[in-house]
């Protein structure tokens, strides 16, 4: 671990990180720099009794223990440097019995935004959040802080609170913004083919993002996932409530 003047860092050529969840049996392996070379590539790692393993499949490693029709539990793709990946995002929304201000906690995602979007769901769709106890996880240890993650987060919101899960096999993916309105995301076809190869049967994504879905290549690529365009979170919660 680098501390104090970054003068150790800036003299090397190549800086990476090892990061892992001391409860957790992976690890992740990951370039904060590299001068000769892209930082945006990671190696995923699964402690054995005979050392580190590399994962061949990691969306299947953070989906092992996914439970099936829980409310609050919601799958988005993400991308981890070049790499698509498959993860649980879990909410869970209780009433505030303790007084004062109500808990908020974040395990695996940047509070601040989170809090954005607990604001969002007040204002723009009338959930009352402001008496009640949250908690976000991404299961795993994985740490998420790209926007595509929003939709998942706030769905996961909604369906803990309304106690209806969403429906199976089903991938969230698309940035909430102040309004309500969903923002298409990048990279989009490559958080589908992941999604395919896992066996998901369908996507709800930004309405924006269906221009990239126009050639012949890549509509045959998602042939097996049905897409489901939307344009604000209200619509969203309508489509993936069960």
């Amino acid at each position: 671990m680098l501390a104090g003047p970054r003068m150790l860092e800036h003299m090397v050529d190549c800086v990476l990180n090892f990061e892992g969840d001391r409860y957790q049996s992976f690890r992740i392996l990951r370039a904060a720099k590299n001068r000769y070379g892209s930082t945006s590539e990671l190696g995923i790692f699964t402690m054995e009794a005979g050392g580190l393993v590399e994962v061949e499949n990691p969306s299947a490693l953070f989906l092992s223990e996914r439970p099936a029709g829980a409310p609050g539990s919601a799958v988005v793709p993400v991308m981890e440097g070049s790499r698509p990946l498959l993860v649980e995002v879990q909410g869970l929304v209780s009433p505030s019995y303790s007084g004062g201000i109500p808990r908020r906690t974040a395990t695996g995602l940047d509070l601040n935004r989170v809090s954005l979007l607990i604001a969002v769901l007040e204002k723009r769709v009338g959930l009352p959040l402001y008496n009640c106890d949250i908690f976000i996880n991404v299961v795993g240890g994985v740490k998420i802080m790209e926007p595509a993650v929003d939709l998942a987060v706030a769905l996961g919101l909604v369906s803990s609170y309304r106690d209806r899960p969403l429906k199976g096999e089903t991938m969230l993916v698309g940035e909430v913004g102040l309004t309500g309105e969903v923002r298409p995301v990048g990279r989009l076809q490559e958080r589908l083919r992941e999604g395919i190869k896992m066996g998901f049967t369908s996507c709800l994504l930004p309405r924006g993002n269906l221009r990239t879905l126009n050639t012949a290549e890549e509509q045959y690529n998602t042939r097996e996932l049905e897409i489901v365009p939307i344009s604000s979170l209200a619509e969203a919660i309508d489509l993936a409530l069960v």
